[in-house]
């Protein structure tokens, strides 16, 4: 049997992998691992609260690596830290209070290993999975200048669903609630039409669903199982750049559930027609309802978000700290969000007293720890920009010399600073192959090894990107 620190340490290592830094940092750092033994994993955490909000928030993600790594189902349990009279530290052990039932671990394996198989759910509305959070609803949806018209709509798409606005296309930068009024939609739906079949999905799984599909040769069962769906909700469209066979799935469910009258919900982070990667056709269908974009949130909601997670929390915080807050978090709403954790395990495990300073130490490490998030169509328009070369030519079959070069910069940085794979890569700048994606990656690490002209060059740059 393997032993419960190394199975513990494998966790840590795919936990790290799905969380931010600061949430890692805050709550698994202090986690000991004490047991495993019979299929039982025992932990231990610092308090009652820290408990409880290991169980609210990251439990399913505990039971989803403990289940990757030992292959097995496992109970979970936690060894509290009491303190008691302030004379000595006692223990108290629970078990996790949302043990992982059959279906569940099920669920939960398929999740992380593969996508779960859209042929295995029930025909019948009443046991259908429609995937959704029922915690990210419109009732803590506030709605502000940024999400005011948006917000209204989705609520009479909830009301009459496929009778307007259809499809509905939401789109804004990272943060901004496209996924949280995508669930709300659902959930409204849910609640008001309980016959209907409903489903969430990431554009992520949905590619992992098609691609399994196709290797195990259920493709048509695949697309008649979307086709049922009453309301479909695609979070994330963008990632499907790229995937021609996966957004010609989606394309031909996409025609069939509009022409038949069920509704289409579709996230993104920027408008149809600047998706690249994605087919002119699939554009095209993307136009034909109502696209709205969620914008930032503006200081008065910044403030009602706020105040929500703090009564929620059941924390005492001072108008003056909330005011802080709002003016120095203007981007996004999970910075928010997590801010406020942050200033719950402060105050609880490290004891500190809620105060401006701990405030301002906090909102400027999250600022701090937040990356910057580089896309392939921000490398293509900082080398366009750089090289004075319009980005229509960087797609085209040109084989001048400075277009050429231009043409592998972009390709060389993309493999650096997003992950990508090659074929992805390629299909994003021109349409062209991995082995072309890998010839431009080879030419430029030689030319960056023997000229430091062109090394300078490439840093001046990435500093431009980086920027």
């Amino acid at each position: 049997m393997e032993s419960h620190l190394k199975i513990w340490n494998g966790c840590l290592g795919i936990i790290r992998d799905n969380i931010s830094e600061s949430a890692y940092s805050i709550w698994f750092t202090p986690i000991v691992p004490l047991q495993y033994a019979e299929d039982d994993f025992t932990i231990q955490v610092p308090s009652q609260f820290f408990y409880e909000f290991i169980e609210e928030n990251y439990a399913d993600l505990i039971y989803h690596t403990l289940l990757r790594i030992t292959g097995k189902k496992i109970t979970l349990n936690y060894r509290i830290i009491v303190d008691t009279s302030n004379q000595y530290t006692g223990h108290t052990t629970l078990q996790s209070e949302h043990p992982i039932n059959s279906d569940e671990n099920q669920r939960a394996a398929k999740s992380l290993n593969q996508a779960p198989s859209p042929f295995d759910s029930p025909s019948v509305v009443q046991d259908w999975n429609p995937n959704l959070n029922n915690k990210l609803n419109f009732n803590n949806f506030f709605e502000g200048s940024s999400n005011e018209i948006a917000r209204s709509i989705s609520l009479k798409i909830a009301e009459e669903p496929g009778k307007k606005f259809n499809p509905f296309f939401i789109y804004g930068h990272s943060g901004v609630g496209k996924t949280h009024l995508g669930q709300a939609i659902g959930n409204r739906v849910v609640e008001l039409h309980p016959q209907k079949k409903v489903l969430y999905i990431s554009a992520h799984l949905f590619e992992v669903q098609f691609t399994d599909a196709r290797k195990k040769n259920t493709h048509n069962e695949f697309v008649h199982f979307y086709q049922d769906v009453d309301v479909l909700i695609l979070d994330d469209i963008h990632e499907l750049a790229g995937k021609e066979k996966t957004q010609q799935a989606y394309f031909h469910i996409f025609n069939h559930l509009r022409l038949i009258g069920k509704q289409l919900v579709i996230t993104a982070d920027k408008p149809p027609m600047d998706i690249q990667g994605l087919d002119e056709r699939l554009i095209s269908r993307l136009k034909w309802g109502l696209t709205m974009e969620l914008q930032k949130p503006d200081l008065e909601l910044r403030k009602k978000i706020l105040y929500y997670r703090i009564k929620q929390d059941g924390l005492s915080i001072s108008d003056e700290i909330v005011e802080y807050i709002a003016e120095n978090t203007p981007d996004h709403v999970r910075d928010l969000e997590g801010i406020i954790s942050s200033l719950v395990a402060h105050a609880v495990v490290c004891n500190k007293e809620i105060d401006l300073d701990l405030a301002k130490c906090i909102v400027s490490r999250t600022v701090k720890i937040r990356k910057k998030q580089i896309t392939i169509e921000a490398i293509q328009n900082v080398v366009s920009s750089f090289f004075s070369i319009d980005a229509d030519l960087i797609h085209s079959l040109s084989r001048k010399r400075e277009i050429v070069q231009a043409r592998q910069v972009i390709m060389y940085l993309s493999k650096k600073h997003t992950g990508h794979s090659c074929s992805h890569i390629g299909s994003m700048v021109g349409k062209r192959d991995h082995a072309t994606v890998i010839h431009a990656i080879k030419a430029i690490q030689d030319s960056l090894d023997t000229d430091k002209g062109f090394n300078a060059t490439m840093k001046d740059i990435e500093a431009l990107l980086l920027s």
